[in-house]
């Protein structure tokens, strides 16, 4: 999610404009519009054209910087040639891209052509984007598809799928000579339960409607707290045993002590405008205690797991409540470009990696806050 929008590349005046993590747009005095990628490549900065802004629009821009950054992370010069007379080999992360450019022309749908491409930038090229087409074996692909296997079934399926065809691309072009191992990656990752395959999770795609099912129902106690777990992709224990003194309604802002998270620290989670309506209308209900039960069910107790849930048999749905994490977890990764770590902060997922989590200490909320808010457009309707 960067700082400049579509309209403004179209009407920016002559300078130099930056849209972060190195991605500017330089309009010269004539109006002559391009791209330019500053990263540090082997310790040194290094200042990468990625072409015309006239032929190249934002998301494709953002695209292409996102895999050259992945690149020259790993130390290699996205420019470097190869000797003469010898095949350049592309790496992963720079056969995504070529791939993509090919492909697209063949897609009805853009906005497919970039969930196809952000997929597997956030899921793929970490793992495999430095490493040489040619050399990818079956257990590579295999670590890169791991840590989604049963969490995200559904994106992880697609990115198997994708991984598949950029390399069956490599193999076209002449970059690869063997064939994508797909049966040999399968067999070294995890069976998925039953219920992980057809009972958890709710489409995303589905969503929407389900929401719109809900404000069409008698509004009920239950039917908030379920409206509020969708917006903020809580944990339905978290949501259930919130308290009004968390909230900060003018500042759009939920903190959810240590005490209540899963992890054991503190999380704070922005609100958009339609959640905190769902609150608005829950407030007036209220008792007037900080501490009571935003969602108070018999006995001012908060609601129990079992009303959610039955809400979901009365509509006709056997998913589960905790379902629509993995629902707007794969909403981001296939219809938005949010990198992975902002969407995992936004589920409060704790960072395998110790020493990565030493380095990552921001908790992303205003790039989360623009996720949220997205997430609610989604809900509604209104996407883009």
């Amino acid at each position: 999610m960067g700082n400049l929008t579509a309209l403004f590349v179209k009407t920016a005046g002559a300078g130099r404009h930056a849209d972060g993590n190195g991605l500017y747009l330089l309009v010269k005095p004539t109006g002559a519009k391009s791209w330019l990628l500053r990263v540090q490549v082997d310790g040194r900065r290094r200042d990468f054209g990625l072409g015309s802004a006239s032929m190249i629009k934002l998301a494709e821009a953002r695209e292409r910087a996102q895999v050259l950054r992945q690149t020259a992370k790993s130390g290699i010069d996205p420019t470097a040639k190869p000797d003469q007379g010898e095949i350049a080999i592309p790496t992963f992360g720079e056969a995504v891209t070529l791939c993509h450019q090919e492909m697209r022309g063949g897609w009805k749908n853009k906005k497919h052509a970039a969930q196809w491409v952000q997929t597997l930038i956030s899921y793929a090229c970490p793992t495999l984007g430095a490493t040489a087409v040619d050399a990818i074996e079956a257990s590579m692909i295999r670590d890169a598809l791991a840590p989604i296997w049963l969490t995200i079934p559904e994106t992880a399926k697609r990115v198997h799928q994708r991984i598949g065809t950029v390399l069956d691309f490599a193999q076209a072009k002449g970059w690869r000579h063997r064939e994508t191992p797909t049966k040999a990656v399968l067999k070294g990752l995890p069976r998925r339960k039953k219920a992980d395959r057809h009972l958890a999770a709710m489409a995303y795609a589905d969503v929407p409607a389900f929401m719109a099912s809900l404000d069409a129902d008698q509004e009920t106690i239950g039917r908030l707290a379920l409206k509020l777990t969708i917006f903020t992709a809580a944990r339905s224990g978290e949501v259930r045993g919130a308290t009004w003194r968390e909230f900060d309604l003018n500042g759009k802002l939920w903190t959810v002590p240590a005490v209540r998270m899963k992890a054991g620290k503190e999380h704070i989670v922005p609100l958009s405008e339609p959640a905190v309506l769902v609150l608005k209308r829950a407030l007036l209900l209220a008792t007037g205690l900080v501490d009571a039960p935003v969602f108070p069910g018999k006995r001012g107790r908060p609601l129990s797991d079992m009303t959610l849930t039955k809400i979901m048999r009365d509509a006709g749905h056997s998913v589960t409540v905790h379902g629509f994490r993995s629902s707007f977890r794969d909403w981001a990764a296939e219809m938005t470009d949010v990198p992975a770590e902002v969407v995992e902060k936004a589920l409060a997922h704790a960072i395998p990696n110790r020493v990565e989590a030493a380095y990552r200490r921001t908790d992303f909320v205003a790039k989360r806050r623009g996720l949220m808010n997205d997430w609610a457009h989604y809900l509604s309707g209104r996407a883009g």
